[in-house]
């Protein structure tokens, strides 16, 4: 699936000129953890996120903060005091935020969270916002995913199962033979983990047309 299949389209927004207080109580009202940040142009200039006002002096942050900031450049100490201190949104939001293209898919917005440690990016279309995606998003885009087609046939679910096991599983290199007999995949090889045989049966379970599997692993757990 990609981006656009999954997006929120019904974006919350709020202006650089509103204040603090507006953009929190839009955050609580719509029960969203972060918002972009639009122009009266329509042009996203940053995001401001529940992050951001945890910082703020409102809630007795600049004492512990200033003493944390000592040893920053005068600049950066005063950026930092303005965006904690001001009540303009423009001021306290995160400038220049990561987006992704709404044809993007979504393993690149899954990695671009988990680099980023953010839960939401704004979704762009030819450089103007068009919707945004979360955590949540990708959490529903997992209950409607559907398991990995193959042709039917023991044979063509027996290759499928064993292409599988080559890709970044942990199983590369250990020699794990796959039969499969009227869609029971008997696993057999020299795999020493419990956690490694659980990987072996979640690549076979994750083929469509598997109706069981069965370990024949010749090394108990370590």
């Amino acid at each position: 699936m990609l981006v656009k299949d999954v997006m929120t389209i019904a974006i919350v927004k709020v202006s650089p000129d509103n204040s603090v207080r507006q953009a929190a109580n839009v955050m609580l009202e719509n029960h969203v953890s972060g918002i972009p940040v639009v122009d009266d142009e329509g042009h996203l200039v940053g995001i401001i996120s529940e992050g951001d006002l945890i910082r703020r002096t409102e809630l007795g942050i600049g004492a512990i903060a200033s003493l944390a900031e000592m040893a920053m450049p005068a600049e950066e100490r005063a950026g930092a005091y303005v965006k904690r201190s001001s009540w303009k949104v423009g001021d306290a939001m995160t400038s220049a935020p990561v987006t992704i293209d709404e044809d993007a898919s979504l393993t690149q917005v899954a990695k671009l969270m988990l680099e980023r440690g953010i839960k939401r990016i704004p979704v762009t279309k030819a450089g103007e916002l068009v919707g945004i995606v979360s955590r949540a998003d990708l959490l529903r885009a997992i209950l409607i995913a559907k398991l990995d087609e193959t042709a039917a046939g023991d044979e063509a679910i027996q290759r499928s199962i064993a292409v599988r096991l080559a890709e970044n599983t942990g199983l590369e290199g250990l020699d794990v033979t796959v039969t499969v007999a009227d869609g029971i995949v008997h696993l057999w090889g020299d795999v020493e983990t419990a956690e490694c045989k659980r990987a072996a049966r979640i690549v076979a379970e994750s083929v469509r047309g598997v109706r069981g599997v069965v370990e024949h692993f010749s090394r108990p757990d370590s």
